[in-house]
């Protein structure tokens, strides 16, 4: 029988790339997203079930999960890659932005998560793949709110894996770097009105792209293959980094102190 995944966030970036991945590789696939109506390429494929799912709304979640389940009978692999990044002064942010943020990059995965989870029980296997970032494992200036809400799909993905491990179902993580998707060209920016910060905001960009303008970046592609890879491979490990960028912040996080972590990042 053909093994099926559903995605979340699949109209395009990592989302896409995967659906497409997967379905070169004779998947069956569960493309959700928001606006499923304007999606023409995945919706004209066969074994390819393009439904309509917001990680903002229990009834969509399980709603989009019925009705994949009913299509394809199972789900072997679920992509929690819906998401975005809110970047810019912490203290600017309202009260509505700090909640949208966490609702769909955390609780929204995590509504998923608990819709998927008891079909996977039942079949007694099943990955759930969770896409974070470099930035859910190091952190930075103006990205107070999209690496918190990062952190917390590590620390949520690390501890359910060993949750979920006697069941036979496993969690991985996706730790991408820098990648030119829409995902990067749709980063929502907090609205700033107080001068004091405007210098730092200003020289931000240009103190991360001296650091790592020299690395070779991923593309959408390389995510959605080390998606397929974390997917597939039938390994217990967890975390898997996709880009030098992302490798680079992380391996000095992991190879200096917390001091002279600390001065690297504030230098």
């Amino acid at each position: 029988m053909k093994k099926t995944v559903l995605i979340t966030g699949a109209s395009s970036g990592f989302g896409k790339e995967a659906a497409l991945l997967f379905h070169g590789r004779g998947w069956n696939v569960i493309a959700t997203m928001r606006s499923p109506e304007k999606e023409t390429e995945l919706s004209a494929m066969p074994d390819v079930l393009v439904e309509k799912l917001d990680v903002t709304d229990e009834q969509s979640i399980k709603a989009a999960v019925k009705i994949g389940i009913e299509h394809f009978g199972q789900i072997d692999v679920l992509v929690n890659n819906a998401g975005y990044a809110l970047i810019g002064v912490f203290e600017s942010a309202t009260a509505q932005q700090i909640s949208d943020q966490y609702q769909v990059n955390v609780f929204g995965l995590m509504s998923v998560t608990q819709a998927v989870l008891p079909v996977m029980r039942k079949q007694k296997s099943g990955i759930i793949v969770n896409i974070s970032s470099f930035g859910g494992v190091t952190a930075g200036q103006f990205s107070s709110l999209y690496n918190s809400s990062k952190f917390a799909v590590e620390g949520f993905s690390e501890a359910l894996s060993h949750e979920l491990a006697f069941l036979n179902i496993g969690v991985k993580i996706i730790e991408p770097g820098s990648v030119g998707t829409n995902f990067r060209n749709g980063m929502t920016m907090i609205n700033n009105q107080i001068t004091d910060y405007n210098g730092e905001l200003a020289a931000l960009m240009q103190r991360y792209t001296s650091r790592t303008g020299h690395l070779a970046k991923a593309t959408a592609g390389d995510v959605a293959n080390t998606i397929y890879q974390a997917a597939t491979d039938g390994s217990a490990q967890l975390r898997y980094v996709v880009g030098e960028d992302a490798a680079f912040y992380i391996g000095l996080k992991q190879e200096y102190s917390e001091a002279a972590w600390v001065e690297i990042m504030r230098s």
